[in-house]
């Protein structure tokens, strides 16, 4: 079914999930439960209370309306950190600052900072979400305090924080949050006059025109920040190879997309050869780049360019040590491409071993995943007690490929 063929009491339940009674419904809006029930059973919903659903369940109230569908695999601690995320971008950039509050220590707000991308790179986007708003608004006002170069460090972190509001904001859907935050990290790290820190938000900047399908706009950004900071040979500065490092990788990947095999091949022999200078993984400015980035990376390349058996040769290589130094989001991404190569292989048993055990490992992060349905359905064929585990696992039905076009893997990739 469609979301707009359900009735709005149907909608009203669906997104109130199975995390939520309706007493708990009833507490957060201020309603009477026989209230919610009523409109949980298509009886009465009047404006007032329409409003005050949808905002206790951090959706628009078009989405209750079946106007427009709930973003892919959202619940509702999910819908409720990317409002909270919403709301502290665009309060801060706009100046709304609480008049109580005061400037912080410049060392808490790095500490900050950085405990805000270990959250990111862990998948652990409902508790990045309750100290993102924070970070935001007290980065923003010991800013304002500071003079001079003095404040260039903490606009560095309120960059950080927007890119990282960013990033959540474009793997959740939400495009438009994601291009505003990214302007905001953009225009603060060139405050903070830090090349490195604006070439590495291009970085961020290059995955949201990859995901809403802008490939051309995706490549101009990554390259143009690229060649803006690529090092000499003789440079063997980690922080400037880490993000150009970084920025080669979306150049790939996007090549690849745009299925320039040549192109995205140069790039690739690019990646290996900075991955091989900076010896050992890196972080900079939350950008991961290093030696076994570069190898993982291209197994995901060469999937995207229907190469699988390039793919698993790549794979062999790979040790399990080497996937230990990457952060978990990169490694359980390294995994779906696996599982995605093994299915393109045909090893369908191999294929399913492996996207169960990424989405058992990581729920939160998976759920925010396109390709395990698309590996699903590449698999339907094959329709297995092992398969239908798997596809209720990502709540999608165990069919066959029927309607299954290489497009969807393009867009999910």
């Amino acid at each position: 079914m469609q979301w707009s063929d359900y009735s709005n009491g149907e909608r009203i339940k669906i997104l109130r999930g199975k995390e939520m009674s309706q007493n708990e419904l009833a507490h957060r809006t201020g309603l009477s439960l026989p209230t919610v029930r009523a409109a949980e059973q298509n009886r009465r919903l009047s404006l007032p209370t329409l409003l005050k659903l949808a905002h206790a369940l951090a959706v628009d109230t078009s989405v209750v309306l079946g106007q427009q569908a709930p973003r892919r695999a959202m619940g509702q601690d999910d819908r409720a950190t990317l409002r909270y995320i919403s709301s502290s971008v665009h309060d801060t950039a706009a100046g709304f600052i609480p008049g109580d509050r005061v400037p912080v220590d410049p060392g808490e707000l790095a500490g900050a900072t950085l405990k805000a991308w270990s959250l990111y790179w862990a998948g652990e986007y409902q508790e990045l979400g309750a100290i993102l708003g924070p970070l935001m608004l007290d980065a923003s006002v010991t800013a304002q305090s500071l003079d001079g170069d003095a404040g260039h460090p903490v606009l560095g972190c309120l960059s950080d924080a927007y890119q990282i509001a960013a990033c959540v904001a474009n793997l959740f859907g939400a495009r438009d949050l994601a291009y505003s935050a990214i302007g905001h990290a953009h225009s603060t790290a060139l405050a903070a006059g830090d090349p490195l820190r604006a070439a590495r938000v291009d970085s961020a900047r290059s995955w949201v025109y990859l995901r809403d399908g802008r490939l051309d706009r995706s490549m101009e950004v990554a390259e143009a920040a690229a060649n803006e900071i690529e090092p000499r040979y003789s440079d063997q500065g980690a922080e400037r190879l880490t993000v150009y490092g970084n920025l080669l990788n979306h150049c790939a990947v996007t090549a690849a997309r745009r299925e320039d095999t040549v192109r995205a091949g140069d790039y690739l022999s690019q990646l290996h050869a900075v991955g091989a200078r900076l010896g050992r993984e890196r972080d900079f400015h939350g950008a991961r780049f290093g030696p076994h980035t570069a190898t993982t990376q291209a197994v995901g390349i060469n999937v995207t360019l229907g190469q699988p058996g390039k793919a698993l040769t790549l794979i062999e290589s790979v040790r399990p040590g080497q996937l230990e130094s990457l952060a978990d989001a990169a490694r359980n991404r390294y995994q779906l491409d696996v599982a995605m190569a093994q299915a393109d292989a045909k090893l369908y048993d191999k294929s399913l071993d492996t996207l169960e055990r990424v989405l058992r490992d990581a729920p939160q992060w998976a759920r925010h995943q396109a390709l395990p349905t698309v590996i699903v359905q590449k698999i339907g064929s094959a329709s297995t007690t092992r398969l239908r585990r798997v596809s209720k696992l990502i709540g999608v039905p165990a069919v066959g490929a029927d309607g299954f076009t290489p497009a969807t893997v393009k867009t999910a990739l």
